[in-house]
């Protein structure tokens, strides 16, 4: 699929945000931490915008030229972890990294203040901003330096038209080029055989939301 792909910028901020916005209105997790439509289309948009601001000022968006779609990157060092036994890697993902849980103290403190500023710029009485922001710094791999899919999102209407492929493959292929492994939380069950076509494997933990959906953590080994 011929789709045209240019890296966003400051000028992009409102239409990435927009762009994000519609396309996880109705995805399970952001129904988890905005329970409620009519909260959700009033307060969803500052979270989608704290993620875009964060993604603009540290990694890369690459947006779709017509705005139906865009994709967030941001590169992750490797982070000095304690020794301790690496959980069990999934088929097809022999060298999954250690989780967060193993990185040292200070990080798990700076994830944790990260977590609450977040919840008090988006929505400031609701935890669950706080929460999952916590849990997904916690399940993060930290032991090796990759490439993070923070989000993919394409507006209702375009979806299934492979452009969340044609976003995802040119920095796939450079991962491949420079041997750099990459990382992404599945938000829903759907989109985890997509992933796993491009490369990844869940690994051998999920992410479970209290009283809420499950996402599923997954890892990609550059290819050779």
């Amino acid at each position: 699929m011929d789709v045209a792909i240019r890296r966003a910028d400051r000028n992009d901020r409102e239409l990435v945000v927009r762009v994000l916005d519609e396309a996880f209105q109705g995805d399970p997790v952001s129904g988890w931490v905005f329970p409620g439509e009519e909260h959700r289309r009033a307060t969803h948009h500052r979270l989608m915008a704290a993620f875009a601001d964060t993604v603009l000022a540290e990694g890369r968006i690459d947006l779709v030229e017509d705005g139906t779609a865009c994709a967030l990157w941001l590169p992750v060092p490797a982070a000095p972890v304690a020794e301790s036994a690496a959980p069990a890697a999934p088929a097809g993902a022999a060298d999954a990294p250690a989780g967060a849980a193993d990185a040292p103290a200070g990080a798990a403190d700076a994830a944790g203040d990260e977590a609450e500023t977040l919840r008090q710029e988006v929505d400031p009485e609701n935890g669950r901003v706080e929460l999952i922001a916590r849990l997904m710094a916690e399940a993060h791999p930290a032991d090796r330096a990759h490439e993070y899919l923070w989000m993919i999102g394409v507006v209702p209407g375009h979806q299934g038209r492979g452009l969340g492929t044609a976003l995802i493959r040119p920095v796939l292929e450079r991962c491949d080029r420079e041997g750099l492994p990459a990382y992404l939380e599945a938000s829903s069950p759907r989109s985890v055989p997509l992933y796993e076509r491009l490369g990844f494997a869940a690994l051998d933990r999920t992410l479970d939301l209290p009283d809420g959906p499950r996402m599923w953590p997954m890892w990609r080994e550059p290819r050779g």
